[in-house]
């Protein structure tokens, strides 16, 4: 009987230990400058999200933060420098969809149960659009005009976001379709007014302008609910495809990060982008804080979920995983 108490008390002060380890990690959090890890360029749109991010959450959390850019491979390069670096929440990834399509392929070491997602900085819906000029005045007639015979539909890359969100749209529509790749969002929307392609799928932030100067026209969004400030463009969930697909930014950081650092993270992070600094930047590319900015549990989730979208569509697409 003693020796059960023996072992019971020591069981107790053990845990009480780790619980005040834990405390002690989150309270003496962060100890050092914050890395955020980049994929892409400095002043390209991750870049400039990030340092936007930055902006109030260093006051915040109390220390500097910046941004570290490894290119190369389509996000591979600055998976492996994160996973190079200690699970301390030090070094922050700033994870696109692009991120998600080269692990989806298996081309770098990084696993998607890598990652715990911290925060979500963006979510970019996709529309489906055609030219104002278009004979398609609604979704219905670009569906049947499809199933008659295949059209050109722009994207910017193959094997890229629009290019997965097209896969699945066109298999919940039971179409076929060509797609014709521009290199990027503003090349594909400008040959879509130019009548080269007969559809798109720009984002929010890419349309919006073209959209108010009636050049554009949105035939859906592929989004779970009808945006604020496109009130009258319907989802193709409500005209019964079930197909969501934006462009997200984020932030994550290695699998066993003290879940502590993690929440103190998450909050800095989310406070900071529901600041006026960080809203307006979202409201000049035509999107809001509430809709975007989200914490940890939903943006793991979202990661987790875009991934399976990915792995689904990159296989239909015969683009294997290696």
């Amino acid at each position: 009987m003693r020796r059960h108490s023996l072992v019971a008390v020591m069981a107790a002060a053990f845990s009480g230990s780790l619980l005040a380890s834990a405390a002690i990690a989150a309270d003496e959090f962060p100890s050092k400058p914050i890395e955020v890890v980049i994929h892409a360029k400095y002043g390209g749109g991750t870049d400039t999200t990030a340092r936007m991010m930055m902006i109030r959450t260093r006051r915040i959390l109390g220390q500097d933060m910046t941004v570290v850019s490894k290119r190369g491979g389509s996000g591979q390069k600055a998976q492996n420098y994160v996973l190079s670096k200690p699970a301390d929440g030090h070094t922050l990834i700033a994870l696109t969809q692009t991120h998600l399509y080269t692990i989806a392929q298996g081309k770098s070491d990084m696993k998607i149960d890598d990652l715990v997602g911290v925060a979500r900085a963006m979510d970019d819906p996709t529309f489906i659009a055609v030219s104002a000029s278009s004979p398609y005045k609604t979704l219905k007639d670009l569906v049947d005009a499809s199933k008659e015979a295949p059209l050109n539909w722009g994207v910017a890359q193959i094997g890229g976001t629009e290019h997965v969100g097209l896969a699945l749209f066109a298999k919940e529509a039971d179409i076929k379709y060509k797609p014709v790749a521009f290199g990027s969002g503003m090349q594909m929307v400008q040959n879509l007014m130019s009548g080269a392609i007969a559809a798109t799928l720009p984002n929010v932030s890419e349309a919006q302008a073209q959209i108010a100067d009636g050049n554009l026209r949105p035939l859906a969004v592929l989004s779970a609910k009808r945006l604020k400030d496109f009130p009258d463009v319907p989802t193709a969930i409500e005209l019964g495809y079930n197909a969501k697909t934006s462009t997200t930014r984020g932030y994550a950081v290695r699998k066993g990060t003290p879940p502590e650092v993690v929440a103190k993270l998450s909050d800095a992070l989310v406070k900071a982008m529901k600041h006026d600094t960080f809203a307006n930047y979202l409201k000049s590319a035509g999107l809001n804080a509430e809709d975007s900015v989200a914490g940890s549990e939903e943006w793991t989730a979202q990661i987790r979920e875009e991934y399976e979208k990915a792995v689904k569509a990159l296989n239909e697409l015969g683009i294997k995983k290696k």
